[in-house]
């Protein structure tokens, strides 16, 4: 069993025993622990909730609800809603922060707790420290009896949302109906299913639907990666359709596939929705120092300026501010678009993607084809207790100090045509190892290489 406590939230197995899962018992504490840093640093008492619809939803949004309650905190409850949907709802409601119930692209027997500051984007590391800190003094302080918290619902967010969504200057709803788009989505089965479909309906795109029953039976892994993608990848493939959407469980990530059941690629979501961006707005970008350089390449062709973050949407968002970039993300299919606001939105990024693509006036596959064409290679090694992560990491600088290195978040190793980034994941107990070449090839040798070194380390080290 797991839990793992990060800049991206308390996340863990549902199951086992407290102290080393996402136990009841450990719900309670770290709610009750952001709770009660919400109500020191805010002085407000409301706090907006969502979930996903993973099977354990509904049990660690009941505890949620009663420990908030319990400190005497208002709770406004979107029931099954979205992660950029919650971000934008805290603000609106005049809250001090918010609670994401959801892991992400965690398979089914995960769940966790995102937090959320009354900006409604998420916590920073310091801020995160805090809650920790209280949590682990279990410095709590409930409310007596006619002090307690209401709960409050409402189910209306996601249309809010989206109508804020439409009102975007550069989403333009008359050119995507004038295309009249065919498209197949898949929504894994949760909150993707309510949000996706009424988006695009509201843009006139005809909808093929896949797995949009938010019923949390995930039908494959749900992390948008084309080797989980086969049986949409099938349907466009004897289909006559422009594109695949994808979305993950919490509809953060957007992930497209061409018109001929290709990959558009992850990392070319925010590539393509950038490049439409900076088309009619001149400004900067920023990407985690693990997405691709094509980013870089299409800012610098618009006379922008381009800068990495630390891998984590804290610190994407925080080097945004600080070089006021129009647009940035997540190489994984995170979009953030500011003039919506400061969190990754894959329901934003199918309003500028379909709106990029409509005035493109040509297919996907064709869109995709003016861009610099990148290989990533994306690849892991699972975690054990005795391993110093910390050690291999230091390891592998040491080995290649005759290259630039970049140790901002883990190792990135700059080689001449190539880059090779390993870091310890934020929210799952692995070494993450990406490597990005112009040849698919020499990316996949890379990572090999970079791979067996660290088992040479792990094995020296064990």
């Amino acid at each position: 069993m797991t839990l793992i406590k990060s800049i991206s939230g308390i996340r863990g197995t549902i199951g086992g025993e407290a102290g080393d899962s996402l136990t009841p018992l450990d719900i309670v504490k770290f709610t009750a622990a952001f709770g009660s840093w919400v109500k020191e640093t805010t002085g407000k008492a409301t706090i907006v909730i969502g979930r996903d619809a993973r099977i354990s939803g509904e049990m660690v949004n009941n505890i949620v609800v009663g420990t908030l309650q319990g400190l005497g905190i208002d709770v406004i409850d979107l029931g099954l809603s979205t992660t950029p949907t919650v971000e934008v709802a805290v603000p609106i409601e005049n809250a001090g922060g918010g609670i994401i119930l959801t892991a992400s692209h965690n398979p089914i027997q995960w769940n966790a707790l995102k937090l959320l500051n009354e900006h409604g984007e998420f916590i920073s590391a310091d801020d995160g420290a805090k809650v920790l800190n209280i949590a682990k003094n279990e410095a709590f302080d409930f409310a007596t009896v006619k002090n307690l918290g209401q709960h409050t619902f409402k189910s209306d967010y996601i249309e809010k949302h989206i109508d804020i969504i439409l009102q975007l200057p550069l989403v333009d709803v008359e050119a995507v109906k004038a295309r009249g788009f065919k498209v197949v989505i898949d929504c894994v089965n949760s909150t993707g299913g309510i949000s996706v479909p009424p988006l695009l309906k509201a843009l006139g795109v005809e909808v093929k639907e896949l797995y949009c029953e938010p019923n949390g039976d995930f039908p494959h892994n749900p992390e948008p990666l084309p080797e989980n993608l086969t049986e949409i990848s099938k349907e466009l493939e004897s289909g006559n359709y422009d594109l695949g959407i994808v979305v993950d469980p919490d509809v953060d990530r957007l992930a497209l596939i061409c018109e001929d059941g290709s990959p558009f690629g992850e990392e070319y979501t925010l590539v393509a929705v950038a490049d439409y961006i900076l088309q009619n707005t001149k400004g900067n970008t920023v990407s985690n120092l693990s997405s691709t350089r094509a980013l870089k390449d299409v800012t610098l062709k618009h006379g922008g300026n381009y800068e990495a973050a630390a891998v984590g949407e804290v610190n994407v968002v925080n080097k945004m501010k600080e070089t006021n970039a129009i647009i940035g993300g997540e190489g994984n299919g995170g979009i953030i678009y500011p003039e919506s606001h400061y969190g990754r939105d894959a329901l934003v990024g199918i309003a500028l993607f379909l709106t990029h693509l409509a005035k493109f006036g040509k297919s996907i596959s064709k869109l995709r084809a003016t861009y610099p064409n990148y290989h990533i290679s994306k690849n892991k090694i699972e975690l054990t207790a005795e391993i110093d992560v910390d050690a291999i990491l230091q390891g592998i600088k040491n080995k290649y100090s005759d290259h630039p290195v970049n140790t901002t978040d883990g190792v990135k190793i700059e080689f001449e045509s190539e880059w090779v980034h390993l870091r310890k994941s934020n929210t799952e107990p692995i070494i993450r190892i990406y490597s990005e070449s112009e040849n698919e090839t020499t990316a996949e040798q890379l990572a090999d290489k970079i791979i067996t070194d660290i088992k040479e380390l792990i094995t020296i080290s064990v």
